[in-house]
């Protein structure tokens, strides 16, 4: 049989679905972060604003709570970002992630990051670290002895790419910042890393962000030449094509909604999985407005959605007890969809700047 084209509309919607974005899902935070194999969180902020617009009745606490208690923590992990991920999927993932982590640091650092000792680093880094949780700065000076020719960013980024680390809380907590202690997970939480698992990951993969193509589960995840760990798994997945032909893998029962499904209006927040987990985003944004989205130095803004595709960007703004969200489309929009995002606006406004008195939601120009 000849697979089943899906149009970009069908996979924007296939996507929303398990994003949790055509309508808010009411499972638990936890089961949240588990399903979404994790948020992005470079920042603090950005992962608890993808909670609340794709839950319902979130609050910032119900997140707090979690990683206070380590249930949840900050990592690094997919592409080598900082990532909220349940406390089990740090010890599921982390050796199937961590080809990936040493292949960033090696394209990172190149020839800085060649020749430091590794074996005689990562044991006395791991040791410092179990002693006490740690910032990498202080880890760094306290074995620069161990890597006299290397720079401390190099040092640094070495030891994050060969330890299963995380930040102890607060380390993830809305407002946080500065420097976090790390410490390694299997002996924090006293179990062993799971091995490498690529037919897990794929299934998880494809049940947040699919159908997808290989391409696609590189992009996502950072490891490379990954086709015969998709083949492997062909005999439980649906195939489709895109609109160009691209073979496309799908769990059996996955949702694939109608082309023609209602998206509302969304707010999506900077760095969010959504924009980034595809080698083809055009299912979400179309390619002359990534430039606007996609910045320098790994910057992702935060965007809006309307009928479910990327239409502008957003930022807040704040002055004394005003707060104001501002909006700065793509283009022109029509009335009803500028009073949807006003009243969607004025909602994430009040969340994000929860102590302000006075709340505004404006246009921009047009980008």
């Amino acid at each position: 049989m000849t697979d089943r084209i899906l149009t970009r509309r069908e996979l924007n919607r296939a996507l929303l679905a398990r994003q949790m974005l055509l309508t808010r899902d009411s499972r638990s935070v936890l089961a949240a972060v588990e399903h979404l194999v994790g948020l992005q969180s470079q920042v603090p902020n950005p992962p608890y604003i993808g909670l609340w617009t794709r839950l319902a009745a979130f609050a910032r606490p119900n997140l707090t709570d979690l990683i206070m208690q380590a249930q949840v923590v900050r990592a690094p992990l997919l592409r080598s970002t900082l990532h909220l991920v349940t406390a089990p999927d740090l010890l599921r993932l982390y050796n199937t992630i961590q080809p990936a982590l040493i292949r960033a640091f090696g394209a990172f650092f190149g020839t800085r990051g060649k020749g430091i000792n590794r074996a005689a680093l990562i044991p006395a880094a791991r040791a410092a670290l179990e002693a006490q949780p740690r910032p990498f700065s202080e880890v760094s000076a306290l074995l620069a002895a161990l890597a006299p020719d290397h720079d401390a960013d190099a040092v640094a980024y070495a030891i994050r790419s060969y330890l299963p680390l995380f930040q102890v809380a607060p380390g993830g907590v809305w407002g946080t910042g500065g420097s976090i202690g790390y410490t390694t997970a299997d002996t924090w939480f006293g179990q062993p890393l799971a091995p490498e698992d690529l037919h897990t990951l794929l299934l998880r993969y494809l049940a947040a962000f699919g159908p997808a193509s290989v391409m696609d589960f590189q992009a996502w995840s950072g490891r490379v030449k990954l086709k015969d760990a998709v083949e492997q798994a062909r005999p439980e997945l649906r195939t489709f094509r895109d609109e160009q032909g691209k073979e496309l893998f799908d769990l059996p029962d996955a949702p694939l909604p109608a082309a023609d499904t209602p998206a509302p209006v969304r707010f999506v927040p900077e760095y969010d999985n959504l924009v980034l987990a595809h080698a083809d985003r055009t299912r979400i944004i179309a390619n002359e407005h990534r430039s606007k989205v996609f910045l320098s130095a790994g910057r992702v803004r935060s965007t809006m959605l309307v009928d479910g595709f990327v239409a502008g960007t957003w930022k807040t703004e704040r002055k004394k007890q005003a707060a104001t969200l501002i909006i700065e489309p793509f283009g022109p929009l029509p009335a009803d969809v500028q009073a949807a995002l006003s009243d969607e606006g004025e909602q994430l406004i009040r969340f994000i700047e929860d102590d302000a008195s006075v709340y505004t939601v404006q246009f921009g120009d047009e980008m």
